[in-house]
């Protein structure tokens, strides 16, 4: 499993580096002394930059910042992030995502977004299996066995690097029981 949740978390890594340009021009072959360039030398953003920046959080960022939290988690930390994709919030039923980003239900949407979030940076191979506390207030389950899951969101990435934190992306959004969903829609 370590080994899943390696290669897993240099997936991830490789495609946030990918993102990243320069705009300096590199020899084809780098001596050592190149390997120290400015480039790698820079901290990655705040969670909310590092999210900002990969297309598969626009929905994410865009309910961060309806909910207010982009000040919170641009914030000193650390905090671990277990991000939904945009497809995770497509598959929520229908309306719910429309209703939520709607301001009478900011309280309803923070709760659901600090559910993602916990105190302390905890990176992939510190994992363990049980019950962690939410920066929301109640807890999540973590379970290991066949792959790590976060209630029943699969961890798809792990340990994207902010600095403030971590990211770890994941293929379903977490609804807190104090969050009833069909009341947002009727």
């Amino acid at each position: 499993m370590n080994i899943r949740l390696a290669a897993v978390g240099g997936i991830a890594a490789l495609l946030f580096l990918s993102g990243c340009s320069s705009d300096s021009d590199e020899a084809a072959d780098p001596t050592p002394s190149d390997s120290m360039s400015e480039e790698s030398m820079e901290m990655p953003g705040t969670i909310v930059e590092v999210a900002s920046s990969n297309p598969d959080f626009e929905t994410l960022v865009s309910a961060v910042t309806a909910a207010g939290l982009a000040e919170t988690l641009s914030g000193e930390g650390p905090f671990t992030v277990f991000a939904p994709t945009d497809e995770a919030f497509e598959a929520l039923p229908e309306g719910v995502l429309d209703a939520l980003l709607l301001p009478e239900n900011k309280d309803a949407l923070t709760s659901i977004l600090t559910y993602h979030v916990l105190p302390g940076e905890v990176m992939a191979a510190d994992v363990t299996a049980g019950d962690a506390a939410t920066v929301e207030g109640s807890t999540i389950a973590i379970t290991t066995e066949g792959g790590v899951k976060v209630n029943d969101a699969n961890v798809t990435a792990t340990d994207v690097d902010a600095s403030n934190g971590v990211i770890h992306v994941i293929d379903a959004v977490l609804v807190p029981p104090s969050v009833d969903v069909a009341a947002l829609t009727s």
